[in-house]
């Protein structure tokens, strides 16, 4: 059974809107600049996607005008995962297909090789089925392209940035340049340029749901440090109030110090601002907390601090 990750399910989603000729051309076009192997000796690409090898295969053998222009072969991966391989093994089919894209083993995406600006959407769309791959949005924002060479990340990172305004970094990989991609909000946009429109919906709402969740766990724990901090201020004022009580006795504290002291003592988890309230007449935090401040000073005379 073939595995239905968010990124098999984004590769499935850009063919099903590959839907016109001109459009497969591009997208084609892109598959075959960044597949596995590339020159009038050798054609191979390398894909777990069913969909990506049908879709290859079947456009590969209209423009071949041979129904058997791909050899499709099979094997296992030790994730169970299937990988294709598709090979165009007839030099005369290799042949058509670089003088029908007027492509070489350079692969350059030169100004005068790409297609016409609106058919950019289909370029990417098949430039990501061939070495394109995206994380999980729930795990993380990662979209990568693994590509052959230097000079192919460069021509790439070029056309995102100047007709999209999307900045991509890179990165080398064992063997391989990587062009990858981690703010939300471009993974967004490049997912709705190639036609996964639904799967960009889904990450932006993970990622509405990701930023709820964010807030609300900070206000917890502002909350949650707010509170031990008003209850290690609260164990301090009660040692102080049980040092006077027990060394001068709290009668011999001013009136007002007595009274705040007394509901202090009674009331050790609430706010000084809500301790205000429960004096008649009611008082501000900031008059509770100078009543305190002078309890406070009181017992650190007697503690001869």
């Amino acid at each position: 059974m073939e595995p239905r990750s968010f990124s098999y399910s984004v590769k499935d989603e850009i063919l099903s809107r590959i839907d016109k000729p001109d459009k497969a051309d591009v997208c084609l076009m892109g598959i075959l600049t960044f597949c596995n192997e590339l020159s009038d000796r050798q054609l191979v690409l390398l894909t777990e996607h069913r969909g990506t090898a049908e879709f290859f295969t079947e456009h590969c053998s209209r423009i071949c005008s041979d129904p058997s222009a791909v050899r499709v072969s099979e094997t296992g991966k030790k994730d169970s995962a299937t990988l294709y391989r598709l090979e165009v093994d007839r030099p005369e089919n290799r042949m058509e297909l670089l003088s029908y894209f007027r492509m070489d083993s350079s692969r350059r995406l030169t100004p005068d090789d790409l297609p016409k600006s609106k058919y950019y959407p289909q370029l990417i769309a098949g430039i990501f089925l061939s070495c394109g791959s995206v994380n999980n949005p729930e795990k993380k924002y990662h979209m990568e392209f693994v590509m052959p060479d230097i000079q192919l990340c460069n021509d790439f990172g070029l056309i995102l940035l100047e007709s999209y305004g999307i900045l991509a970094k890179q990165t080398e990989r064992k063997n391989s340049q990587v062009v990858y991609i981690k703010e939300s909000e471009n993974i967004i946009d490049l997912l709705t340029i190639m036609g996964a429109t639904n799967s960009s919906l889904e990450l932006m709402n993970v990622k509405i749901l990701k930023d709820i969740r964010n807030k609300i766990n900070r206000a917890v724990n502002c909350d949650n440090a707010n509170i031990e901090k008003t209850l290690r201020a609260a164990e301090k004022q009660i040692s102080d109030i049980e040092l006077i009580d027990d060394t001068i006795g709290i009668g011999s504290l001013p009136e007002t110090l007595q009274e705040i002291a007394r509901l202090r003592y009674e009331n050790t988890d609430i706010s000084l601002k809500d301790l205000g309230q429960l004096l008649d007449p009611p008082i501000s935090r900031s008059g509770v907390n100078h009543r305190l401040a002078r309890i406070s000073e009181i017992a650190d005379k007697l503690r001869g601090e």
